[in-house]
C-alpha cells in the first residue's frame, strides 16, 4: 500500500468519524501528492522516497507557517498549523537519532578516506553529504547531516 493509498483510507475513516480537522489535513496532503505527480511535462507515479519528500516538505511548510503566525501574534492560527504538522508527521518514517546519524557519517567519512588514501578535506564535504543523504533517505534533516559531516571533517 502506497503512502497516498494510506492517506486516502485514513481520510475516508476520518470522514466517517466526522473529524473535520483530520479530513482537511489529509485532503491537503493528498492534493500535494497529486500535484507532484502531474508536475513536469508528463504525469508519472511517485516512488516511496518521493512521496516521503513531499510530505516532509508539507510538514516543513506547516512549521514555517506556525512560526510566522507566532511572530505575527496569531497563536490560534499557529496552533492549527502545528496540529496539521503533527498529523502529517505520523505518516513519515521515524527520524534517525543523533548517535545513528553520527555512525552513518563516520562510516561515509571512513569510506571516503579509504578511497582517497588520506583523511578527506572540506573539498570532499559535498560528496560525503550526498552519500550520507543517499543512505538516510529522508530520515534526517539536510542541515543536520551537513553539520555532522562538517564537524567530522574539522
Amino acid at each position: 500500500m502506497s503512502l497516498e493509498d494510506k492517506l486516502h483510507t485514513d481520510m475516508v475513516a476520518a470522514l466517517k468519524a466526522r473529524e473535520s480537522d483530520l479530513v482537511t489535513t489529509l485532503r491537503m496532503a493528498i492534493g500535494a501528492l497529486k500535484n507532484e505527480k502531474v508536475a513536469g511535462k508528463q504525469a508519472r507515479e511517485l516512488s516511496e522516497a518521493e512521496e516521503v519528500a513531499v510530505l516532509q516538505r508539507e510538514v516543513r511548510t506547516r512549521k514555517d507557517s506556525a512560526q510566522a503566525y507566532t511572530d505575527g501574534n496569531r497563536p490560534e492560527l499557529a496552533a492549527k498549523e502545528l496540529a496539521e504538522a503533527e498529523i502529517l508527521a505520523r505518516y513519515l518514517p521515524s527520524m534517525l537519532s543523533d548517535a545513528e546519524l553520527d555512525a552513518v557519517v563516520a562510516e561515509e567519512v571512513a569510506a571516503a578516506e579509504a578511497s582517497a588514501g588520506e583523511k578527506p578535506t572540506m573539498r570532499q564535504m559535498g560528496a560525503i553529504i550526498k552519500a550520507v543523504n543517499g543512505r538516510v533517505a529522508g530520515r534526517a534533516e539536510g542541515a543536520a547531516v551537513a553539520a555532522k559531516v562538517k564537524a567530522a571533517l574539522a
